[in-house]
This record gives structure tokens, C-alpha cells and sequence, in this order.
């Protein structure tokens, strides 16, 4: 029988519904709808707000795929216990929440969880009955890799899947037609994976239990080879981030694969492009170690060749070519930035945010995070990027391991040294423990309300926040029109094309996913300014 399968995106829904990150369209989901529709299966995609404000009938779905992160597990625990209500069919939960299979399972109460890169996974388990909308009988279960399932009461996990090679990987078509099942679609920020994994290979040390870690320096200056796996079992990369345990070294995709999908999503109405990546800089520098794994975050160079060919190929798509398309980069490593290299993202990316990772201002204390740049490195990084015509965004973390009044101290100047240095904008996180992470044990960090050193830290991101915006009232942004603005339905929510806050516009009424021109007149808060339109562009 034919199975209509029903995707629901709880990424950054948290406990149901997002609020900051309303314009972001992951590349999870879509993935997972490329491998469905390679069946010859129609997915249809819905956002956990949707799946849960009865907008839809789930009864008329045989099978439930819901992706989540750590912290949306309340999000994914719902959406699962009312399609429990309303549906009879399998309940398969994936994306990183799935890494810690008592989440997915218990906690949330699927069926089955897919654990890391889930693409091969799916494929086996729609060969086990789950395109028919049929749960797969355990003692199939056992022999597929990267799967988690109960069974008597208990979690059984099959054992991980080795990541995919780069080849596999590139054969991977993730769904563009999918992508006009999300109702901003034509506003939002559309995530295009360019490679997936992370070249960063150290450890963290330090702030470890006692005995994880004997410094014996393999993973800092160790060959390729050497560096992928710790005598001790200690995780790679930052010990607050588990993208190298789940997906391992880089591999990069073909520039014909990426331009393909830019060219179909821009023909779908999208008209935000972002090359995703956890560092852009490692697109092809896998190429320069094959056969061995990139796991050396700061050598060789930027692979500067095959870095060029993918940023120009996607110039020439037609819709960025008569910019009524903005394409972005994600993230950059600091450590990779180069005067070269600065240049390049500039060249073909003018004007556009790019994330820049500190963490923390203490040179030390990154040292024992396991970080690969230390903060100078990132200032330098960021006067680079900014110089070059781009508009660098830095990130940093409240409540990390190791956090004392000393690191705090260094971590307020470092953010005001980056607004110094270029930085358009200051992203604070708080520090959450991640399953497969160094720092999975870890508890975490309280609010920065409740906490005197994190409250310095998040009071001087919001003071370096606010000044930002204020250098904006004045100025236009070319925006894309999404849709009413719910506390005041007299202003409409748009988001620039390329760099800026959120912007509340005046008189956009009928001008849903049109690019307008805006002229900032106030700032409402630290991501919120107001502006007037001035007239429609496109």
C-alpha cells in the first residue's frame, strides 16, 4: 500500500513553538524528505507549531518522522504523544535529540530513534516495512546500524553507524520541492549543506574527570590519522559540541550538487540562501588530505581553488545574479581566516553576516575547552572578514565548564574588542550539556539572571547589542516581507535579504514575500528594529 509519511521540523522549537528563529529552514528535514521521495514517497513537511495548533489531520499520515535538538525535547515529546492520539503508525524521532536514545525513546516516547547521519538508516528501515507504515520486527532491528528501538522494556541500541563517506554522501539529494510546505518559506533563511563534520579533533582537557585525559598531545600534534581516535575514549572536538562524534571529519559536496539545489530552491520561491557548514573554510580542504581524515582544524590552508569554484558557481544562478537573492555563509574558524581567504567570502558573498566562534575571551580557558583558535585569533579573524566587506556575527557561550570570575572578566572584553574589531552582532548562548560530547556529564548552566558572572556576561552583550542597532536608525535595508506581526497586526515581520535585525514595517500590507526597500526609523529591542517602506523593488 502506498504510506503517506509526515515530517514534522521541531528543530528549535523548544516547547513547541519557535519564537527567535522563526526565518530558519534546516537542511535536516529536507534531507530526510530526499530520501523518501528517492522511494517514490510524497513527504510532507509541518513545523512542530503546526502539528500541534490543529491545523492539520494527522490521522490522514501513516508514518511520523519528528527531528529535534537536545533542547526540544518537550517540543518532540509532544508532537509524538498526540500523534499517538490521533494516528496508529510508527513514530521514528531523529536529529541530534536521537544521540541520546532514552530521550528519543523514553523521554519522548518514539519508536525507533536514528542516531547520527540518518540517510542510510532510513534507507533500511523503509526496506523493513516502514514504507508500508509498518514498525520493523526487533530481531530485523538488531541488524541495522545506527538505530536505537525498545524492546521488553528495554533500550536497545544496534551499535553507531560509521559516518558516510564522501562519495555516498554526495549521492545524498536532499528534497527542494518540500521546501513549500513551510508557510515563510519565500522569507526564510533556507539552509543548503555544503559539507558536513567538523576538522576539529582536539580534545578538551583540563576541566575533565580526573584520569579522562593524560595529555599526551595526540590530538593537538598528532598525524591525520593519529588524531580521530583518543587512547582514552575522550570525544572530539570543543567539549560543548558533539558535531564530530555524530558526524566525523568533513567531506564536502560536489559544486554541480550544491548549485543544483540553490538553482531548484530559488524556482520554489526561496529567496534566502545559506551554504551550511560548520566551517565554510573546510569546503574541499578534504580533498588536499585524502585518503587520511581532515581532523587538523587549522592545517592545511583553506583549499582556496575548489573554495572558488563553489562561491562562483552559486553567483551565477540567476536569481543572485539580479540580486533579488541573497546567498550566505554559515560559520567560519577562526584559525582558517586568511587575508585570502577573507577576500574570497567577500568577493562573492558582499555585505552578508558570517558567524565567528569565541566561546569564551580567556586564551586559557579555550586551551582547556579544547577550542582550535584562541581569541586573538578570532579579533584577527574578525577585522579580516569585516574588511573585507562582510558583516562578521561572533558567538559566545555564559556557563561553560571552567567558567570563574576571571574567564567572565576576559569574555566581557573580548566582546567589546569584537565590536571593536567589526563585530555587527553579539549571539550568547547558555551552556547546555550535549549527548556525545566531552562535556555530556556536565550540568547545566543556569539562566544568566541567576548567576553573577553570566549576568556580566549577557549584560555585555546586550549593551554592545543595543548600540549595534542604534547605528541603524537612519539607514535602509532591503528586506523580504513575511507575514503580520501577531501584537500589533498593523506592522508586518521582514527580514533582510542579507545582513540586519528583524525589522517591523509599517504599510506592508499584500506585499507578503516581496522585496522592499526600508528605511530604519527606531529600535525596539536588541534583534528588533522598526522601519518605513519606502517602495517595492522586485
Amino acid at each position: 500500500m502506498d504510506v503517506d509519511p509526515l515530517i514534522v521540523d521541531a528543530l528549535a522549537a523548544g516547547r513547541g513553538r519557535r519564537i527567535a528563529t522563526r526565518d530558519a529552514i534546516g537542511a535536516g528535514p529536507r534531507a530526510v524528505a530526499g530520501v523518501l521521495e528517492k522511494r517514490g514517497l510524497r513527504p510532507r513537511i509541518a513545523t512542530a507549531e503546526a502539528a500541534l495548533g490543529g491545523r492539520m489531520r494527522l490521522e490522514d499520515y501513516d508514518l511520523l518522522l519528528v527531528s529535534g535538538m537536545t533542547a526540544d525535547l518537550t517540543a518532540v515529546r509532544r508532537v509524538v504523544a498526540k500523534w499517538r492520539a490521533h494516528a496508529s503508525g510508527p513514530a521514528v524521532v531523529g536529529g541530534p535529540l536521537s544521540s541520546d536514545p532514552r530521550d528519543a525513546l523514553v523521554r519522548a516516547r518514539g519508536d525507533l530513534a536514528v542516531l547520527g547521519e540518518g540517510e542510510e538508516t532510513l534507507g533500511e528501515l523503509l526496506d523493513l516495512g516502514l514504507d508500508r507504515g509498518l514498525m520493523p520486527r526487533p530481531e530485523d532491528l538488531e541488524h541495522v546500524l545506527g538505530v536505537a528501538y525498545v524492546e521488553d522494556g528495554h533500550v536497545h541500541l544496534s551499535g553507531l553507524r560509521p559516518v558516510m563517506k564522501r562519495e555516498a554522501y554526495d549521492r545524498q539529494r536532499p528534497s527542494t520541492r518540500a521546501v513549500g510546505d513551510y508557510p515563510l518559506h519565500y522569507a526564510a533563511r533556507v539552509y543548503v549543506e555544503v559539507l558536513r563534520g567538523c576538522s576539529n579533533y582536539i580534545r578538551a582537557r583540563g576541566i575533565l574527570p580526573e584520569g579522562a585525559c593524560k595529555g599526551c598531545g595526540r590530538c593537538r600534534s598528532g598525524a591525520l590519522e593519529e588524531r580521530y581516535d583518543c587512547p582514552l575514549g575522550v570525544p572530539p572536538g570543543c567539549g560543548y559540541c558533539s558535531v564530530p562524534s555524530l558526524y566525523g571529519p568533513p567531506k564536502s559536496r560536489s559544486v554541480e550538487g550544491v548549485f543544483s539545489e540553490v538553482q531548484d530552491l530559488i524556482a520554489e520561491g526561496v529567496r534566502r540562501i545559506v551554504l551550511s557548514a560548520p566551517g565554510i573554510l573546510d569546503y574541499g580542504r578534504d580533498l588536499l588530505v585524502e585518503p587520511e581524515p581532515l581532523t587538523n582544524p587549522r592545517q592545511p590552508e583553506p583549499n582556496y581553488g575548489a573554495l572558488e569554484e563553489l562561491l562562483s558557481r552559486v553567483a551565477e544562478v540567476e536569481g543572485v545574479q539580479k540580486g533579488c537573492v541573497s546567498v550566505m555563509a554559515e560559520n567560519v574558524k577562526a584559525a582558517l581566516v586568511t587575508e585570502r581567504a577573507a577576500e574570497l567570502l567577500g568577493r562573492y558573498l558582499p555585505g552578508t553576516p558570517i558567524n565567528v566562534g569565541f566561546e569564551t575571551g580567556s586564551r586559557e580557558h579555550g586551551l582547556l575547552l579544547g577550542r582550535p583558535s584562541t581569541p586573538e585569533e578570532d579579533l584577527r579573524a574578525v577585522r579580516m572578514l569585516k574588511r573585507a566587506g562582510l558583516q562578521p556575527y561572533v558567538y559566545f557561550i555564559h556557563g561553560l565548564p571552567g567558567q570563574t570570575a576571571e574567564t567572565a572578566s576576559e569574555t566581557v572584553k573580548a566582546i567589546d574588542g569584537s565590536v571593536e574589531a567589526g563585530a555587527e552582532r553579539i549571539i550568547l548562548y547558555r551552556f547546555q550539556p550535549l549527548p556525545m560530547s566531552a562535556f555530556r556529564d556536565m550540568p547545566a548552566a543556569p539562566p544568566a539572571s541567576r548567576d553573577g558572572l553570566s549576568g556580566r556576561i549577557a549584560e555585555a552583550a546586550v549593551r554592545a547589542n543595543k548600540a549595534l542597532k542604534d547605528r541603524l536608525v537612519g539607514r535602509s535595508l532591503r528586506v523580504v516581507i513575511a507575514e503580520p506581526y501577531e501584537r500589533d497586526r498593523r506592522l508586518h515581520v521582514a527580514y533582510p535579504l542579507g545582513h540586519g535585525p528583524v525589522v517591523l514595517v509599517e504599510g506592508a500590507d499584500g506585499l507578503a514575500g516581496e522585496v522592499v526597500e526600508v528605511a530604519i526609523s527606531g529600535v525596539v529591542s536588541e534583534r528588533v528594529v522598526r522601519g518605513r517602506l519606502r517602495d517595492a523593488m522586485f
